[in-house]
């Protein structure tokens, strides 16, 4: 039965490249995700963008001598580019500077305001002593008063989960310049979190299916939800719709609150591009399901901040209320957080030098080998160290020496022989045997997809290849110049399940699986590919901006075995993947930094 899906990935920040690390979270599983649903028949919408607003822009700006606007139209386009080459299936990926987000923020926001989730309240804010500017609270670090830890942020301490205040922290320095900040009493905007302790709490226990970690780390922040600060003493963000703060030159909504419901704005843009205004509310509604994915640092905007502002928005909060512009929403099915991709033991980092950029993995190894190691190697469940060793042995042996040789040689031989795809005869056992391996695969590698499981879904279909490789060996067809009919049907059982393995992998290595489709004698589309459109902003034609989209409807790929057709002709394959270096395993390429 075809669902619609909302595919709601992390917004990459537009203050700089995005490297492997953000993608690891984001990005690839999001993708892979996405794609095996459309396959399997369901109705996708994959949406996302640049999160451009907030302190973090001004400050990179001013470093980059541009103003803020300049570098969020500087750094949109890039890592549009990058997620393109990535080959991220985005339905949307746009932006949170245009007209149509600040308004659908404003939207929601009052919604909350009427519902009476809002609440003014003066606190003290963290200034700059040297510029005079507002500190945002993740560029404040200080000890845990909670728990001791060195390092926590002014929002969130990572080691207790606990949320925080930047006043909080002891010996608070500022990440930019290392200063102390200067504390000064204003007033803002706050969720009143605690509205919703007792509504999130009946909700959450309802996420059975949520992995433990996510699950378990939302449930121990209910007991000390507090009142979390909704704007900031701030010239760059969308302005507050109330008398008296929407002419203020210093208060814009906290970037945290508009980024996430970039989510609905996207949708909201999507559905306007396509020339039907309401497109978005099949993805949005009870019947629909919606899957969140992020790293775990964001676990908590999207397992209790998110849904609150929902539940707000939706009149459904432990204070009640009626519901706001969007009508019911749906809150989200479920959060798929993955843990952080680590080198050398630390946390990737461009300030520390710990890096290796998208763009730079992109130009020099394809995007293929970067979604698989993601899939397979990646930190689906716990942080993961990426070893340059771990890439090469994974490439090599696993794309290249298994599932490349495995199609090269079943089609070159096939080739040679015949010409085109054979004609089989009796079947034996093993052929037989094979083929149902094949065949069972979909089932076990489709629920570990549709329940992100992605190692277990990747090994599962590299068993079937592994097996298929067995089969050539045991089986010896270039033995059989004397028994043709035998030759042939070992032959075509190899490429049936060449062409089963290869709808498998397709979630995982899109460009690939469209060079096995064309060397299996396919034609057209078998997995579409993003494209970049440049557009007019649908409420400030003078702006103009990059968007990601792509036709999804018009691929071949279908989560299913299909008999391949016989007489099909074939043309000599070459090499699916080329084998690294083994040198490289030691140091990595002259462009990634290693840290010390």
């Amino acid at each position: 039965m075809s669902t619609p899906v909302l595919t709601a990935v992390a917004w990459p920040y537009a203050n700089g490249p995005r490297h492997i690390g953000h993608v690891s979270g984001f990005g690839v599983p999001s993708d892979v995700f996405s794609r095996y649903m459309r396959m399997a028949g369901h109705r996708v919408l994959m949406v996302s963008g640049t999160d451009e607003h907030g302190t973090p822009i001004s400050v990179q700006a001013d470093k980059e001598n541009l103003t803020a606007r300049e570098l969020a139209d500087k750094y949109n386009r890039v890592i549009a580019e990058d997620l393109q080459g990535l080959g991220l299936s985005y339905d949307l990926f746009t932006r949170t500077t245009t007209g149509n987000h600040y308004k659908v923020v404003q939207d929601l926001f009052m919604a909350l305001w009427r519902n009476g989730y809002i609440v003014p309240k003066t606190q003290m804010g963290a200034i700059s002593p040297s510029t005079g500017r507002t500190l945002p609270d993740r560029y404040i670090e200080g000890t845990c008063p909670i728990c001791g830890y060195d390092g926590a942020r002014g929002d969130q301490c990572d080691n207790c989960g606990n949320q925080l205040d930047p006043a909080d922290l002891i010996n608070p320095k500022s990440r930019i310049n290392g200063e102390t900040p200067k504390f000064v009493e204003t007033e803002h905007l706050f969720l009143d979190l605690p509205a919703f302790t007792e509504t999130l709490g009946s909700w959450l226990s309802t996420r059975t299916e949520w992995r433990p970690n996510v699950l378990k780390f939302s449930q121990n922040l209910l007991d000390d939800l507090r009142p979390r600060a909704m704007t900031r003493d701030l010239d760059w963000g969308v302005p507050v719709p109330l008398d008296g703060w929407r002419d203020a030159p210093m208060k814009r909504f906290y970037v945290w609150f508009d980024a996430v419901i970039g989510y609905l704005s996207a949708s909201v843009e999507w559905a306007r591009r396509t020339g039907d205004a309401d497109a978005w509310k099949e993805f949005w509604t009870p019947d629909a399901q919606g899957y969140y994915f992020m790293g775990k640092d964001n676990i908590v905007f999207h397992s209790l901040i998110w849904p609150a502002l929902l539940l707000g928005q939706n009149g459904a909060g432990d204070k009640g209320g009626e519901p706001g512009a969007f009508g019911t929403l749906n809150l989200p099915t479920e959060v798929v957080s993955s843990e952080f991709l680590t080198m050398s033991g630390s946390k990737f980092s461009t300030s520390r030098g710990t890096v290796i950029y998208v763009r730079d993995f992109l130009r020099d190894f394809g995007p293929d080998t970067l979604r698989y190691f993601i899939s397979v190697a990646g930190p689906e469940n716990q942080d993961t160290d990426f070893t340059w060793e771990e890439f090469v042995r994974r490439t090599n042996f696993e794309l290249a020496n298994e599932w490349g040789n495995l199609v090269n040689r079943s089609v070159s031989m096939a080739h040679k022989n015949v010409g085109a795809i054979p004609k089989p005869t009796a079947l034996t056992g093993e052929d037989i045997a094979l083929r149902e391996q094949a065949r069972a695969a979909f089932g076990v590698v489709g629920d570990n997809l549709r329940r992100s499981r992605f190692k277990a879904a990747a090994s599962e279909a590299m068993r079937v290849v592994s097996a298929a490789n067995k089969y050539l060996s045991d089986q010896e067809p270039w033995k059989r110049k004397d028994d043709p009919e035998r030759r042939d049907t070992i032959l075509h059982t190899a490429l049936q399940v060449v062409s089963d393995a290869n709808t498998l992998l397709t979630p995982f290595l899109p460009h690939a699986a469209q060079k096995v489709h064309e060397a299996l004698g396919g034609t057209g589309v078998w997995s579409a590919q993003p494209r970049i459109d440049e557009v007019t902003d649908l409420d400030v034609p003078e702006r103009a901006y990059p968007i990601l989209t792509g036709d999804y409807a018009a691929e071949q790929a279908k989560w299913e075995s299909v008999d391949i057709e016989v007489g099909r002709p074939l043309a000599k394959p070459s090499p699916l993947f080329a084998k690294l270096d083994a040198e490289l395993g030691d140091t990595g390429p002259e462009w990634a930094p290693i840290a010390p």
